[in-house]
C-alpha cells in the first residue's frame, strides 16, 4: 500500500500527467484544456489542498477541492476532483485519498462535499456510494466532448 503526503509543486508535473491522460482520452472530465504543470504547481503552492498517492516511489494519483460555488453563502460546500492511474485502481489508494481529503475538509469547516461525475464514469459512480456519497442530482447533456452531450451526476457527502 502507498502513501498519500500532501502534495508540493515538485508533484505538479506527475499530476499533470495523471490528469492530462483522463483529459484526453476519456470523458470522466468534460474540458478538453490540458493542466499545466506550472499552473499547478502555483496553485499548490499558493495553498490549495492537495495530495498525491505513491507506490513503489511514483505518484499514482492525486486528489484535491476547492470552492463548489463562488459567495460566501457556499463557503462550507467544497467540490472534490480525484485520478488515480489505471494500474493503481482497485488498490485502495482511492480511499486513502478520499480520507486524507475529507479529513483536512472537516478540519477546515468543510460541512458538505461535492462530487461531479459524468454519468459514463461507471468507476466514479460506484466509488463514491462506496464512501457514502448519495445522488442528489442528474442534469442531462450539460456536458459536451467529442462532438457529443454528456450527462452529469451530482453527489454530496455531508462531513460534519
Amino acid at each position: 500500500r502507498g502513501l498519500i503526503p500532501p502534495a508540493g509543486p515538485v508533484e505538479a508535473p506527475a499530476i499533470a500527467g495523471i490528469w492530462n491522460r483522463v483529459i484526453r482520452e476519456t470523458v470522466q472530465t468534460f474540458t478538453t484544456l490540458e493542466k499545466s504543470p506550472d499552473d499547478l504547481a502555483s496553485r499548490i503552492a499558493a495553498g490549495t489542498p492537495w495530495w498525491v498517492a505513491e507506490a513503489a516511489g511514483a505518484v499514482v494519483g492525486h486528489a484535491t477541492y476547492g470552492a463548489f460555488r463562488a459567495g460566501p453563502g457556499y463557503a462550507q460546500t467544497m467540490e472534490h476532483s480525484i485520478h488515480l492511474t489505471e494500474a493503481a485502481q482497485g488498490k485502495g489508494l482511492g480511499r486513502a485519498l478520499m480520507g486524507a481529503l475529507e479529513g483536512h475538509a472537516r478540519a477546515g469547516g468543510v460541512h458538505v462535499m461535492v462530487a461531479g461525475i459524468s454519468a459514463s464514469n461507471a468507476g466514479g459512480l460506484a466509488f463514491h456510494p462506496a464512501l457514502g456519497y448519495l445522488e442528489v442530482g442528474r442534469m442531462p447533456e450539460v456536458g459536451t466532448k467529442w462532438g457529443q452531450r454528456h450527462h452529469l451526476v451530482l453527489m454530496q457527502k455531508i462531513l460534519s
